[in-house]
């Protein structure tokens, strides 16, 4: 990646000195100009325009993409914003992965996951860090929010520049061309963008750059086909599984339960009697087995029988219970209130609800996996990963060489819900790759996957409400322990940075990460949101939603017994205090007609509940009842959604079904208990996921906006539980506190 010249004086880790000049150096290091030239490289017959495109002497167009593909569309909502721009023909358009570079950095990704941390920041230096420190990031739901503009921007400059040298040829104005489907024309006159190719390289663009205007010839909100599906079926995409090297061995690992543990004891004989083990690595926290296939190296596991001591706490689930009570009781941390409880709750009779939610697992069908060579002090990866830079600097560290020595090659993700913006993965390929001389790829078992995920945080809430003679909701507060994740992942995601450490050594209080979606978006006259941070000794990371996933089952269920406290039907009660939210209450009053809203009277077996974030709104409506083998069975689920513009309608239907899918099984299941420092769940079967036969009938409306885009992936996920535990509590008269929702535990 390049970087514009800057005085050798000036480094940014010298910069956060305490107080004083130290902050004016900050903020001088934060407006200092800077420019990134683009590194996108191009193969034979291609012609690079700019950061995001290429052009090939045969028509076709290549994308650069710098979001991981998990599953989500990027590798079509994407190019198809530069496509649409361009005049491309969506026949011609293909994606590959962008190089790392500041230029293709995630702002909102970084603020959404780490933005805690970075709180203490001079304005300016925030705004500016995650390019400063060419954070690239997929997460948060932010891959449109983040690079729309960029992108129409550089299709258009692409199209201007096309458009030009097709002009000059006709000796006509430039402006009075138009592109279509991978031709400029103008008239009767058209010409194929290959043909324009090396002439177009040379034009320059004006400032500002013209946008598209009409709606004619747009790609823009058509449901164009996806681009990854194609290899996805034929089975010639690859992961990083698939990966095949010349000498190349596997490797199955083993690592210590979680805390301060340490490999004691193997046995290499046992090992060795297994065909095709080749070595044993091992270290103070893991060991490896080293075969000619992964089914020897996984077998040869429970050969050497590891042996591990674990010194310092033993976490259970009672353990990890106890530090969420202990948290609660304890002093907490402001981190939103409006107007003065004080006086609402003094002497009044207060509405409370207590209620909690494990530790879920990320469970994605794709394990923690990379492949790895070292040779001639340089290291190449290919691994699924949200965090490219970050998994590169990871694995520069642990082999004591320069990062630019290190190249990362992204993969397709099987899944992720955020687990791959861990890169521990990445650091042991690369111990093993140059340990053995020889590439190497690493593949975590299902169960070593799920013993050493990082956990969505477990979280116990006390709701507590005022209402007043009509049921109004005249004080609302919310005491939410849960460990502090958003410091957390940016301390161990950004260890290397040295601005965050600073930042992170002397953050204090609660984690806005932690309790992120708490804030009721009610028109409530007093409220506040409190953080009581508990340690679990239980490592914690991004899942999908983060604290939403929670934070709305929390609310959204006490809603609904403040409702039925009121003796009000939920879904006015709601509506009735979301004031001039036009665009939630439109989402509410849809799911409703849509679902046949009976008002979730006893036995309807009907639960409605509601959330907005990231610039997008959604209203679930769920039909549940309980099954004969005493287990929740969801029968129906109704959603309607406003996230604003789409680029692509399809892709956003089948984000908010997986949401909803993803939600349900995090509700019914998904979850783990704890026993002396292990997770109890070791597979797919030990977690109750809903199977295709337990799949509800699924209704949803998009509600047409002009607004612009709001994140979609994770938007379904945080409704659909309360939606279902106020369904239950319809159809038993049982409210069911604790996720996942058990009949039994209040």
């Amino acid at each position: 990646m390049a970087q514009g010249d800057t005085p050798a004086k000036i480094d940014r880790r010298t910069l956060l000195i305490g107080g004083g000049a130290g902050v004016g150096l900050i903020v001088a290091w934060a407006v200092w100009p800077r420019s990134y030239a683009p590194n996108l490289t191009p193969a034979k017959g291609e012609t690079v325009f700019g950061a995001w495109l290429k052009i090939g002497i045969d028509g076709h167009v290549t994308v650069a993409v710098p979001q991981a593909e998990h599953g989500q569309g990027v590798y079509t909502t994407l190019p198809q914003i530069v496509a649409d721009e361009l005049g491309a023909d969506w026949r011609t358009v293909s994606v590959q992965p962008a190089p790392l570079n500041p230029l293709y950095a995630n702002a909102i990704a970084a603020n959404e996951l780490f933005g805690g941390a970075f709180g203490a920041l001079p304005a300016p230096l925030r705004a500016t860090h995650a390019q400063r420190s060419a954070l690239v990031l997929t997460g948060g739901s932010s891959s449109v929010r983040a690079f729309e503009g960029e992108l129409r921007a550089a299709g258009a400059a692409a199209r201007i520049m096309l458009s030009k040298a097709a002009a000059k040829r006709w000796g006509v104005d430039w402006q009075s061309t138009g592109t279509a489907a991978g031709f400029v024309v103008h008239g009767t006159k058209k010409l194929r963008f290959a043909e324009l190719v090396a002439e177009a390289a040379h034009q320059k663009i004006p400032s500002p750059i013209p946008l598209r205007g009409g709606d004619t010839n747009r790609l823009y909100g058509q449901s164009l086909p996806r681009l990854d599906v194609p290899a996805k079926v034929d089975g010639s995409a690859n992961f990083a599984g698939d990966i095949r090297l010349p000498d190349m061995v596997y490797a199955a690992i083993r690592q210590g339960p979680i805390g301060d543990s340490k490999l004691i004891r193997v046995d290499r004989a046992a090992a060795d009697k297994i065909r095709g083990v080749l070595s044993v690595v091992t270290n103070d926290r893991w060991v490896a087995a080293i075969a000619n296939n992964w089914w020897a190296a996984n077998k040869a596991l429970d050969a050497l029988s590891p042996r591990f001591e674990t010194r310092g706490a033993i976490i259970s689930s009672a353990t990890i219970d106890a530090a969420l009570n202990a948290a609660l009781d304890g002093p907490g941390a402001r981190m939103a209130a409006l107007g003065d409880l004080g006086p609402v709750f003094k002497g009044a009779n207060v509405v409370t609800a207590q209620y909690r939610a494990g530790l879920a697992v990320h469970a994605a069908i794709e394990t923690m996996t990379a492949t790895a060579h070292y040779h001639d002090g340089r290291l190449e990866l290919w691994l699924p990963t949200q965090a490219p830079g970050l998994a590169r600097g990871a694995a520069a560290a642990v082999l004591g060489i320069p990062e630019s020595n290190v190249v990362v090659h992204p993969m397709l993700i099987g899944g992720s819900f955020g687990a791959n913006l861990e890169h521990q993965v990445a650091e042991q390929a690369a111990l093993l790759a140059e340990r053995l001389k020889r590439p190497v790829q690493l593949v975590w078992s299902r169960s070593e996957d799920m013993l050493h995920d990082r956990y969505r945080p477990p979280a116990a809430a006390r709701m507590s409400a005022r209402l007043g003679p009509n049921g109004q909701i005249l004080g609302w507060l919310a005491k939410i322990a849960a460990p502090s994740t958003g410091h957390e992942i940016a301390g161990r995601l950004l260890s290397g940075d040295t601005t965050a450490r600073a930042l992170l050594a002397t953050s204090m209080g609660g984690d806005a990460y932690a309790v992120a979606g708490a804030r009721p978006f009610y028109r409530l006259p007093a409220y506040a949101i409190d953080h009581h941070p508990a340690e679990i000794g239980v490592p914690t990371g991004h899942w999908r939603s983060g604290a939403h996933s929670y934070t709305a089952f929390f609310t959204e269920c006490f809603l609904d017994e403040l409702a039925h406290v009121a003796g009000t039907e939920p879904l006015s009660y709601r509506i009735g205090m979301l004031g001039g939210d036009a665009r939630l209450a439109r989402c509410l009053s849809t799911a409703a007609a849509l679902g046949g809203w009976e008002g979730g009277v006893p036995g309807s077996g009907q639960g409605i509940a509601c959330h907005a974030f990231r610039g997008s709104y959604i209203a679930v409506l769920a039909e549940a009842h309980i099954g004969d083998d005493q287990r929740p069975v969801v029968d129906r689920l109704v959603a309607a959604v406003d996230c604003g513009r789409q680029v692509n309608p399809d892709v956003v239907l089948q984000a908010i079904e997986g949401g909803l899918i993803f939600g349900m099984a995090a509700a019914l299941g998904g979850a783990t208990e704890f026993t002396e420092n292990l997770a109890d769940a070791r597979g797919f079967g030990d977690l109750a996921l809903p199977r295709l036969a337990d799949t509800p009938d699924i209704t949803i409306e998009m509600i047409r906006s002009e607004a612009d885009p709001g994140g979609v992936s994770e938007l379904a996920v945080p409704p659909v539980a309360p939606a279902i535990a106020n369904a239950l509590q319809a159809a038993t008269g049982f409210r069911m506190r604790t996720l996942p929702l058990r009949p039994g535990e209040a």
